[in-house]
């Protein structure tokens, strides 16, 4: 029987396919120290769990399809604790910030139309943007420039009459990139120019360290009727399996289309949205600390990634993860190596190949995206491990030159 070629055009998650190669390494006693996906193991707020567990009726029915009112009420006050104002009618909730994402690009693109991306980028987009028929065109940047944006006439250069938008995440998700104000009002003024929306991804707007300022694309003068803000609880409050998210603009010929998506899917977990809507009430000091914890494990991560020889990364300003160039031939290789080969006291450590990462191909090949959501202790052994691993593995750089 048949299958589609656009299922076919989909390659496997980066991320998530090695899992099995890491279950078979569990299923032999390792423990694999996971550095491979941004779960933190911080503590959810009990506000979640208290809402669930006070929340009585005799029938758990369909939500609106828009989502639920004190659900979309909270995020509508949560933006404008930060200076954005968005209404009730400007938000709708999804199914994470995964489906928001999906929204997004189904609702701006038809079948050969592109979306500019800063490069290397989460790799579902990928999958979110093939769904749709459409592409990504990579925007260069450099590890050497903090993975900041290029001039505003290589960006330009790479438009065309097939180009619905501009894409970031913000901070950067590999790169921990914290885009600054002028960078943002050079793509907004970029995305006037040429009739494009923006997507802004920021669901890690609480995270940036060192002082760092954070500057959300809701902030730009005249950006919010083109800006399709994507955001989501599982990263700020730790809640990624409930599956929490949202798309926002204030365009409502944009969201009277996205609606139809919404409805088409019905609706997102009534349960779900009643404890996501009370982690909005969660203390202040909450995100203070977890701000406080992340920094101390980038600290900690960084320090021991540049012990070891021929690691080259850049220290990350925002977010929970570190792309790193490692002296190595292949870093899908050399992950499964590390898991079906290699371990120091039964124990050994899992990264994200950072080819999946990337558009353009052979790009990213020796990187590895390394995400720093494990406690100080078991970041210094996995990175302890890494660099024994790197040592010893048959693919490692000298070796090949050798």
């Amino acid at each position: 029987m048949r299958l589609s070629e656009r299922i076919k055009a989909l390659t496997a998650s980066p991320i998530r396919r090695l899992i099995p190669y890491a279950d078979a390494a569990k299923a032999k006693g390792k423990k694999v120290y996971h550095l491979n996906i941004g779960q933190p193991d911080i503590r959810t707020p009990d506000e979640y769990f208290d809402a669930i567990r006070n929340f009585k009726v005799d029938t758990i029915a369909y939500a609106d399809s828009k989502g639920r009112t004190e659900m979309r009420d909270a995020i509508s006050g949560y933006y404008k604790s930060w200076d954005i104002n968005y209404e009730r009618d400007d938000i709708y909730i999804t199914n994470g910030g995964s489906e928001a994402l999906s929204f997004a690009v189904q609702t701006i693109c038809d079948a050969g139309d592109n979306i500019l991306v800063p490069e290397p980028f989460y790799a579902n987009y990928n999958t979110f943007t093939k769904t749709a028929l459409a592409s990504i065109v990579p925007i260069p940047t450099k590890a050497e420039d903090g993975f900041h944006l290029p001039a505003k006439s290589v960006i330009e250069n790479l438009i065309n009459s097939k180009t619905r938008a501009i894409w970031i995440s913000n901070p950067g998700n590999p790169t921990g990139a914290v885009y600054t104000a002028k960078e943002l009002e050079m793509l907004v003024e970029i995305a006037k120019k040429h009739d494009i929306y923006l997507i802004a991804d920021e669901v890690y707007r609480e995270f940036t360290y060192d002082g760092e300022r954070f500057t959300s694309m809701g902030h730009i003068d005249g950006a919010l009727d083109r800006t399709i803000m994507i955001d989501s609880v599982s990263k700020r409050f730790s809640a990624c399996g409930a599956r929490i998210g949202c798309i926002a603009i204030k365009n409502k010929e944009f969201m009277a289309q996205v609606l139809k998506l919404c409805q088409g899917r019905l609706s997102v977990s009534t349960i779900e949205q009643v404890g996501a809507a009370a982690l909005y009430k969660t203390p202040k000091s909450y995100l203070e600390e977890v701000n406080k914890e992340y920094k101390s494990r980038r600290d900690t991560l960084y320090t021991e990634l540049k012990k070891i020889d021929g690691v080259i990364c850049e220290e990350p300003k925002g977010a929970f993860y570190i792309m790193a160039k490692l002296p190595i031939d292949d870093s899908e290789k050399f992950v499964i190596w590390m898991l079906e080969n290699f371990d120091i006291n039964g124990e050994t450590t899992m990264g994200a190949p950072g080819g999946g990462f990337y558009a353009t191909p052979g790009l990213g090949i020796n990187e590895m995206r390394l995400a720093y959501v494990l406690n100080n202790a078991d970041l210094i052994k996995a990175a302890n491990i890494l660099r024994q691993a790197i040592a010893a593995y048959p693919g490692r750089l000298e070796a090949i030159k050798a």
